[in-house]
């Protein structure tokens, strides 16, 4: 490990000005070793003396005279530093640069010939390390100005092997607080109108101690000098380690590029779209031609993705003479058929890890229905656009068998009505308490988390749906006529609340009614939401003000799922999963339907189709069951349960 001198290590900014430390290195002999004038030099003067006399500023010895090309350096590095100039700063630079003269004649070297790990030994791994490494007693504010004659005269840059330290100090030493403090400024103005805090005890922000570490990295005060390339140098640096510190590198990259000083951050995950493996790569450049050329969303895209590469390892194991879709016939649709509904969980994928204990039992019906139509899907767009010569209809060639379409039905997975009305309870009831955080408190504000939880428990939206609620979704009508939510002449329960719905897998946008007490969650999180950038709607590609956003990024699309589903179970004292499986976001819409089916004033299909938002009749049927035939159902599913 070696680090550049300073010279080399200047970062040019955009407009091609570099920022410049102060220092007058033209003169200066980056030899290596010591001259044996310098060796005896160093061991005459010793550790006492090179503290001393460099305190007092003096050279009247001869011997100082030998350490001319060692201590001018220092000297004028230490005369760059940003301090108050008190009797402890002064006597912090001279000692640290006595401890850096005493430690060149150690090791027989010049400071020039140093590494990061020669100077990450000499500043020790933690204060108490270095002071103990000390061979005469030295004060705790000398470690701070070491480091920083060795960021300025050796490159240092290594801070990962220093522990923890005070980083903004050191930015403040080498730079300066007030150029410090204007980036510090610039970022946090940016972060704190989007609602950014930090999770660390006393609700402090992490972000001094990033932007400190970073603004030193990149050897520049000014936060414009953060470009695109800087940051991805930043988050590859090892003493960016850390969860906390790359969300907060993460956080400080959006501000950046708010300000238009780089590009937005791509936010890390998993590749969900590797390579294709297992099939000939004839077959794997159609389906990602296909990929590349169909007008689908990207997610349905992938999943169509996947399954038709699944069809490629089938293929490949046997049928390896077929390469091309053009070479598929009605024989080759019929022997793809039959394996689809002979298919077990795991047969021709790309990944076993993510299988558990899943692997080898058999496929459902609603999953084999799911690859014909994936395949049919692909085959039919192939023909359309020309690709090759229509051999056959995929329509009726890759049908979905009629043995296999008889055993799908409507399955609503309601909840039970006490299971879910001790829901209901809970997520009117919701505290802080309830949902998992730090010391700092849960990660989002209560009064988001109680507007998103009443909207899963009383609107029957999708997830996707409640995620991409836009501001200002609610309105308020009394007699057909508009009115100010916060009206005082009509009461709530006299108030009709209306949410407006965006466009879905199944339709276009549309506005519902929904219960008042949405309404006022919704109102409540919305006279508190910070101002936050617009996102993209991926759904119509629109850039557009998000309801459940905070810190410049929406809430997860899992977050119901994954934290307040199990926190409200948790509070209603009920488990996360019944006989009809695990409780999720989407058996709530399902409940909510077959309730307002049932209800003493029910709904009838056509209404609740509406409602829900399906164009087809046929699809809202998969949701509301009748009472007679749910408790029928369930009473069934609990004598199962007790047999159990």
């Amino acid at each position: 490990m070696t680090a550049a001198g300073p010279a080399a290590a200047l970062l040019p900014r955009a407009d091609g000005a570099a920022w410049a430390p102060g220092l007058d290195a033209g003169g200066w002999d980056r030899r290596g070793g010591l001259t044996v004038p310098e060796a005896m030099a160093l061991a005459e003067v010793g550790p006492a003396g090179l503290r001393r006399s460099r305190a007092r500023g003096t050279r009247r010895s001869g011997s100082w005279q030998g350490l001319a090309r060692l201590a001018g350096p220092l000297d004028q590095a230490a005369s760059c530093l940003h301090h108050d100039h008190s009797d402890v700063h002064r006597r912090a630079a001279a000692h640290a640069a006595g401890i850096i003269l005493q430690h060149c004649g150690d090791t027989g070297q010049a400071y020039w010939a140093w590494t990061g790990w020669d100077w990450a030994r000499l500043a020790g791994s933690s204060s108490k390390e270095f002071l103990d490494g000390q061979a005469l007693p030295t004060e705790t504010a000398v470690r701070p100005f070491l480091v920083a004659l060795a960021w300025l005269l050796g490159g240092f840059s290594d801070f990962q092997h220093l522990g923890m330290f005070n980083r903004l100090h050191l930015a403040q030493l080498v730079f300066g607080a007030e150029h410090v403090g204007a980036a510090l400024d610039e970022a946090t103005a940016v972060l704190d109108r989007w609602g950014y805090r930090s999770q660390v005890r006393g609700g402090e922000y992490k972000l001094p101690g990033v932007l400190a570490q970073a603004l030193l990295i990149n050897r520049s005060p000014r936060l414009a000098d953060l470009t695109t390339g800087a940051f991805a140098l930043l988050h590859a640096h090892p003493a960016a380690g850390g969860r906390q510190h790359q969300a907060t590198l993460f956080a400080l990259q959006k501000a950046a590029a708010s300000l238009g000083y780089c590009d937005p951050p791509v936010r890390p995950g998993y590749n969900h779209a590797p390579g294709i493996e297992g099939t000939s790569p004839e077959w794997a450049g159609w389906v990602e031609r296909w990929h590349a050329t169909s007008p689908l969303t990207p997610k349905v895209r992938a999943i169509i993705r996947t399954i038709v590469a699944k069809a490629g390892r089938w293929l490949a194991a046997g049928h390896p003479e077929i390469t091309e879709p053009g070479q598929w016939t009605r024989q080759t649709c019929a022997a793809w058929v039959a394996a689809v509904d002979r298919m077990a969980v795991g047969d021709y994928v790309q990944r076993h890890d993510h299988l558990h204990g899943r692997a080898g039992k058999p496929v459902a019906p609603r999953t084999k229905a799911h690859v014909l139509m994936a395949t049919r899907t692909f085959f039919r767009d192939c023909q359309e656009w020309e690709w090759f010569p229509r051999r056959f209809d995929p329509t009726r060639a890759l049908a979905l068998p009629r043995s296999v379409g008889a055993l799908i039905g409507t399955d609503p997975r309601i909840i039970a009505d006490d299971v879910w009305a001790k829901l209901l309870h809970a997520g009117m009831n919701i505290e802080a308490a309830d949902l998992p955080g730090t010391s700092a408190g849960s990660y989002y504000p209560m009064e988001l988390i109680r507007a998103l939880t009443l909207t899963w428990l009383l609107s029957g939206l999708r997830s996707d749906e409640i995620s991409r609620l836009r501001a200002g979704c609610i309105r308020w009508q009394h007699d057909g006529l508009p009115i100010p939510g916060n009206s005082r002449e009509i009461l709530a329960a006299d108030a009709v609340c209306l949410l407006d719905i965006p466009v879905s897998k199944t339709g276009t946008a549309f506005t519902k009614p929904v219960d008042p007490v949405i309404g006022q969650a919704i109102e409540a999180w919305q006279g508190l939401r910070p101002a936050q950038p617009p996102r993209l709607d991926r759904k119509t590609s629109e850039h557009v003000d998000l309801l459940f956003s905070i810190r410049a990024h929406p809430v997860g699309k899992t977050y119901i799922n994954r934290t307040i589903v199990p926190a409200l179970c948790a509070r209603a004292g009920v488990p996360t999963a019944d006989v009809r499986g695990n409780i999720t976001s989407h058996r709530a819409r399902s409940t909510i339907a077959s309730q307002l089916y049932n209800a003493k004033e029910p709904m009838t299909l056509f209404e609740l189709q509406a409602w829900l938002g399906h164009q087809n009749p046929a699809t809202t049927q998969h949701y509301a069951v009748s009472r007679k035939l749910h408790q029928t159902g369930e009473g069934t599913a609990d004598l199962r349960q007790l047999a159990a």
